[in-house]
């Protein structure tokens, strides 16, 4: 059903109502709305912290079946590799460089993104994962006191610092919170 490991948390007004895969996401936040309790209910991806939504209409099983990853494209292309084309602007002595290069231009591309992504995966990973943190936290906590102050820990990486800001946000914010920002420290320390 999931092709990755991305994880979910969805939060009902300040208060976690679960996290971890979609297969456990989709239950019970549909077992949710089906009750019609009104709170605010949003979902995010831990991995982006983007707010996600989902078509939770009809059975669990329905639910699951809509937000499965589509197959694998068949047709013209390099599907094995997964090749996505986009659109990518350079100055021309950028280009002239990649014309010249071997295998031609996004072979060389492929190989300087594999280069630049192994040589500090830990700090990149960390950053994505704080960017994540404070995706979450202005949407969850952007009018709560410290708000300002605790961002600027955040990206400061003091997290002594952060925890002490936090302290008095409603407790699963800030407990979410911590552990976004105990993985920051773990990927940094890689």
């Amino acid at each position: 059903m999931e092709s990755d490991d991305r994880t979910y948390t969805a939060f009902v007004g300040d208060r976690l109502l679960v996290s971890g895969s979609l297969s456990s996401v989709i239950p019970r936040t549909k077992e949710h709305l089906d009750r019609g309790e009104g709170e605010r209910l949003l979902i995010f991806d831990d991995q982006t912290g983007q707010q996600v939504e989902f078509d939770l209409r009809g059975t669990v099983e329905e639910v699951l079946a809509r937000v499965a990853p589509p197959p694998p494209r068949t047709g013209p292309g390099r599907p094995k590799l997964g090749v996505v084309s986009r659109e990518v602007s350079l100055l021309p002595r950028h280009w002239e460089w990649l014309e010249q290069q071997p295998s031609g231009a996004s072979a060389a591309l492929r190989r300087l993104v594999e280069e630049a992504s192994k040589k500090s995966p830990g700090k990149e990973r960390a950053r994505l994962a704080r960017d994540a943190a404070y995706k979450v936290m202005s949407v969850m906590a952007g009018n709560l006191p410290g708000f300002e102050e605790a961002s600027r820990a955040l990206f400061a990486k003091d997290h002594a610092r952060f925890e002490a800001l936090i302290r008095d946000w409603p407790k699963d914010i800030r407990d979410h919170l911590a552990r976004q920002v105990e993985q920051c420290a773990r990927l940094e320390a890689e």
